[in-house]
């Protein structure tokens, strides 16, 4: 388990406590070893795919310590302990935490310049028991807006008409990469003829191969079962064709999940939940509403010549 960032101060601290310069990477190796991070554990990123949640959270537990004057860095990426530090320590507190670095002055003024600048208390000391970091309370936030959007995307696509689904499950695709234009992909579509088969798009640009698509616009609760991947797959075959993609605003039941064509047929899934995040991915029915960027230290910048 990932632990939070108030727990990972302690044992930071105590990483360092030989006065000795540490470089940064090298505690975070110590401390996922401590806290037995496992490699999966390692590989589990914030929502926006920029970092990692131990990494992250390290970070922060440093930052804390640093503006409390626990923590000194003489030079880039490089960490010492403070004499205040060194005095932390010799009082053996059980834990340390947000609110316990409070009665260090210089992150009361940390924390207030925080307030003030924001005009909310933004870091997260803020609450207590809040066990997340700045970055993570932002991807929560952005996931539930994201989650609130692609319900609202779901309810737009089942109350359009099966030509319309149709002709925007196409347009998807073309703005996923697939081959062809709008007008050629579209022009494909509802004119194979044959059943289980809605459409067909260019695998690629030069149009080397095609795929065949099949698009439900069914209600949630009116699952996808094997029986119509089976239908689909002998489409397929009477087409000659190999390669098909399967739509549906419902879901697939475990049977259908588990499906998998006896020939060289390959057919991909996707679900309603998956429909509504590629088309916020591709801004397909939505648009941006507000860009927000991160930005962070460049520490090149400081550096001497």
């Amino acid at each position: 388990m990932i632990p939070d960032y108030q727990s990972i101060m302690l044992p930071l601290l105590q990483l360092v406590s030989d006065n000795q310069e540490h470089k940064y990477r090298d505690l975070i190796e110590n401390l996922a070893l401590k806290f037995n991070v496992s490699e999966a554990e390692r590989k589990e990123l914030l929502a926006s795919g920029n970092q990692s949640i131990f990494d992250n959270r390290v970070g922060w537990a440093k930052t804390y310590l640093k503006k409390a004057g626990l923590l000194d860095s003489p030079k880039r990426a490089t960490f010492v302990i403070t004499p205040i530090g060194l005095q932390t320590l010799r009082d053996n507190p059980p834990r340390i935490d947000a609110k316990y670095l409070r009665q260090f002055p210089s992150f009361l003024e940390f924390q207030n310049t925080s307030r003030s600048e924001s005009g909310v208390d933004t870091t997260p000391s803020s609450t207590e028991a809040n066990e997340q970091t700045p970055e993570e309370n932002l991807d929560s936030a952005y996931q539930r807006i994201r989650t609130a959007l692609a319900a609202e995307l779901l309810k737009k696509v089942l109350e359009l008409s099966p030509t319309f689904f149709e002709r925007l499950v196409v347009e998807l695709l073309v703005k996923m990469g697939y081959g062809g234009s709008i007008k050629d992909a579209g022009s494909a579509i509802g004119k194979s003829g044959d059943e289980g088969i809605d459409g067909t798009i260019k695998e690629d640009k030069l149009g080397l191969d095609i795929i065949y698509i099949q698009a439900k616009r069914w209600q949630p609760g009116n699952v996808v079962g094997r029986p119509e991947l089976h239908k689909f797959v002998g489409a397929l075959a009477g087409q000659g064709a190999k390669k098909g993609i399967f739509i549906t605003t419902s879901n697939f039941t475990k049977e259908a999940l588990t499906y998998s064509p006896r020939n060289e047929t390959k057919i991909v899934l996707i679900d309603g939940t998956q429909l509504t995040q590629l088309m916020i991915d591709y801004n397909l029915g939505c648009t941006t509403q507000q860009v927000y960027e991160l930005k962070k230290i460049d520490s090149d910048y400081f550096e001497d010549e």
